[in-house]
């Protein structure tokens, strides 16, 4: 009965999973892996960065995914002249029966979706008000606590071209995200199919096909998923190479790294590796899924070395050869 009751819980996670898709591919266009990768981080309860030139559709897909999912969806544009209460919220002075009391009046992140356009264009000061949002799903204002609505994932987009007047993310902010997604240019039958979509007179209409209690019900689903001791070792073997002082590492880490990933990045890739397999149809992590979640795992979360950000090295061809040389 455990066996059927287990097995009908994963079937109604794939069709909730895949349903979702296809809704959201009503409205973006050849971007199936990123639309994969981000609900995947959202079930996982991540937080997800895109990274990609403007105009290929990032703003799009987030407010196309808080519809899909029915959640309450908030924007904020970030720009060097926000501040930390412009998205957290502050105190404000009111009048109550004749008196006049401070109350806290809440920000853009008392929602479920929050997305952070061009978040590098803030001021650090500004960017580090999102960390405690991220990691604690709460704020603090006037040493006060007010928690989050859950489920609640910011998904943030910067573009990597355009560097004037942008602040690069902190190494500590960055590891806060789950995922780092690159949006890529589509190809000639995607950019024919995005005119067609958008061209005419009507858009695509997208309809809510899940809410906040599926989600969560698909998170504490995932956590089910047993991991195998031989799985679980290659797993931390793997992150454990990326830093130029383990014994695994291979010569491209110990030449271009300065500093490998965080236990944050063994965290996400376990829990995308659950879902993943879940996907798959099996109950248990395999390797194979290990290694397809390690590059957007890790990506963000590996500083290269002056020689490697001065030969054009990138973290992804570095995490490739990490994946290669662990056994």
């Amino acid at each position: 009965m455990a066996a059927a009751d287990t097995e009908k819980k994963v079937e109604e996670f794939r069709k909730t999973f895949d349903t979702l898709k296809t809704e959201i591919s009503k409205f973006i266009v050849g971007q199936d892996n990123i639309i994969n990768d981000v609900l995947i981080a959202i079930i996982c309860g991540g937080h997800v960065l895109l990274e990609g030139v403007p105009g290929l559709g990032k703003t799009a897909l987030v407010n196309t995914i808080a519809q899909a999912l029915h959640l309450k969806f908030s924007r904020v544009q970030f720009t060097p002249d926000l501040l930390p209460a412009d998205i957290t919220g502050t105190q404000i002075l009111i009048e109550r029966n004749g008196e006049k009391v401070f109350e806290f009046q809440g920000g853009p992140v008392f929602t479920n979706i929050l997305l952070a356009d061009e978040i590098n264009r803030a001021t650090p000061k500004t960017q580090s008000a999102l960390l405690e949002t991220m990691q604690e799903k709460r704020v603090t204002v006037a040493g006060k606590t007010h928690p989050l609505d859950l489920p609640f994932f910011v998904l943030a987009t910067q573009n990597p071209i355009e560097q004037d007047g942008t602040y690069p993310l902190p190494e500590a902010q960055l590891d806060r995200f789950f995922f780092k997604l690159y949006v890529e240019v589509p190809g000639h039958d995607d950019f024919s199919e995005i005119l067609n979509r958008t061209g005419g007179k009507r858009m695509p209409k997208i309809s809510p096909v899940a809410n906040a209690l599926d989600i969560i019900n698909m998170s504490e689903l995932r956590k089910e998923v047993p991991i195998d001791d031989d799985v679980q070792q290659y797993l931390v073997k793997l992150v454990l190479a990326t830093h130029p002082e383990n014994e695994h590492a291979p010569d491209v880490v110990k030449k271009y790294v300065r500093n490998g990933s965080s236990p944050r990045g063994a965290q996400a890739i376990l829990a995308a590796s659950r879902v993943r397999a879940l996907l798959d149809g099996r109950y248990h992590v395999a390797r194979e899924d290990v290694a397809a979640c390690a590059i957007p795992a890790l990506r963000h979360r590996i500083i290269l070395s002056f020689e490697g950000e001065a030969e054009g090295k990138k973290p992804d061809e570095v995490i490739a050869e990490v994946i290669k040389a662990v056994s």
